[in-house]
């Protein structure tokens, strides 16, 4: 009796997974370190920072366009209707006495660790190139700060005068109680605004930040079974490189994830202050120009200075290795990383912002590889290119 012939080849729905000589233990699907169970407490600091960088970064350049606006439409209404008076109103008021006042000095407290812990992460434990390449920021943002307050107060007092002629100084005038009258430039808008803008910019870093954990463990991974990666952003550095960077990503991520917190806080009350200066202080002109001034400052240093200049210091972000490749606000000009001098994909910082395509790109689903590798999946192409022709 004649029986059912047993095909050569499986037939293409079956569920099996090709294999055989060919096919290397590292190309074969599953053989990928999987990531550790996520706790509950992971879970909820995931959902604090994510709101956190929806707030932070909402996108700059329309924020930019707001202060300007509202700086000059506000601050206009208010200069022929005067709005109503509330808490914000008082110079004594809480937020003003212990925050706008010193507003600088609480960017710094926030600013200066979170930028030597992220720089010192990405640059795997190297003093001297955190020192070079990202510091500097912090020290330029400060004279600028430090300069343009100075030149306001003495546009104000140079050009200024009392409401009683007898006073020809503005602190013998002030002393005996009367007002003097000058072109105060808002020194009070442009901190706001300079802070808020600074805060941003160094805040950058923690975009994908979380992406660092899963590169670090398929790197070791691929280290391990003696495969190097083609595509993985930590596969140029080295072995002290690697185990600097293990240990200060695990070391320094809880602390990081708390000042930035911290910053997206902070960043959220300057926002707020400025509504308030905005509404009851200074006017018009005098809010307005300080806002340009102080927008100037950040699109020379932050767009224009960091990103396209040779000169250093770098942006926020770089070091030895990229890991913000889908970060469209990461680089916008073009600038070589003077610490890598990388020009592959994962390291260039090309016109298009490093969003590079390859005909071996790995296809994804939801965000996950569907491949291992490119060649896997070139393999399994063929496999089931030769089982669609074959003929039983």
């Amino acid at each position: 009796m004649a029986t059912k012939r047993r095909p050569i080849r499986p037939q293409p729905n079956m569920n099996f997974r090709p294999g055989g000589p060919d096919v290397l233990r590292s190309e074969a699907k599953g053989t990928r370190p999987t990531a550790a169970p996520t706790s509950i407490r992971e879970i909820f600091v995931m959902m604090i920072m994510h709101v956190c960088k929806k707030t932070i970064f909402f996108d700059t350049n329309l924020k930019v366009a707001l202060y300007l606006g509202s700086l000059f439409i506000v601050s206009l209404i208010g200069d022929f209707i005067p709005f109503p008076k509330t808490y914000f109103a008082r110079s004594d008021n809480l937020f003003n006495v212990y925050f706008v006042k010193i507003g600088w000095g609480w960017t710094l407290l926030f600013t200066v660790p979170f930028l030597f812990m992220t720089s010192y992460t990405l640059c795997c434990g190297d003093m001297k190139k955190l020192l070079r390449h990202h510091a500097p920021r912090i020290v330029i943002a400060t004279f600028f700060w430090f300069f343009w307050t100075k030149l306001f107060n003495i546009i104000e007092t140079s050009y200024g005068r009392c409401t009683v002629r007898n006073f020809q100084t503005k602190s013998s005038c002030l002393k005996a109680g009367h007002l003097w009258s000058g072109f105060d430039i808002s020194g009070h808008a442009f901190i706001l605004i300079h802070s808020s803008l600074v805060l941003i910019e160094e805040a950058r870093p923690i975009v994908k930040w979380e992406s660092i954990k899963e590169h670090l463990r398929n790197e070791l991974h691929d280290r391990s079974i003696s495969e190097p990666s083609s595509t993985n952003p930590l596969r140029n550095l080295s072995e002290e490189q690697m185990k600097n960077l293990k240990f200060l990503y695990e070391r320094l991520t809880p602390v990081i994830r708390i000042l930035f917190i911290g910053m997206s806080a902070l960043q959220l009350l300057w926002d707020v202050m400025l509504v308030g200066t905005m509404l009851y202080y200074h006017r018009m002109i005098e809010k307005f120009i300080s806002g340009i001034i102080a927008i100037f400052t950040w699109y020379f240093t932050y767009r224009f200075w960091y990103r396209s200049s040779a000169v250093l210091p770098d942006p926020a972000g770089s070091g030895d290795f990229f890991y913000q490749r889908d970060n469209k606000d990461a680089f916008v000009f073009k600038r070589t990383n003077s610490i890598t001098k990388a020009t592959t994909s994962s390291g260039s910082r090309g016109g298009n912002g490093g969003n590079t395509t390859s005909p071996n790109q790995i296809p994804k689903f939801m965000g996950m590889p569907l491949y291992t590798s490119a060649k896997t999946g070139n393999y399994n192409s063929q496999i089931s290119s030769n089982l669609n022709n074959d003929t039983i």
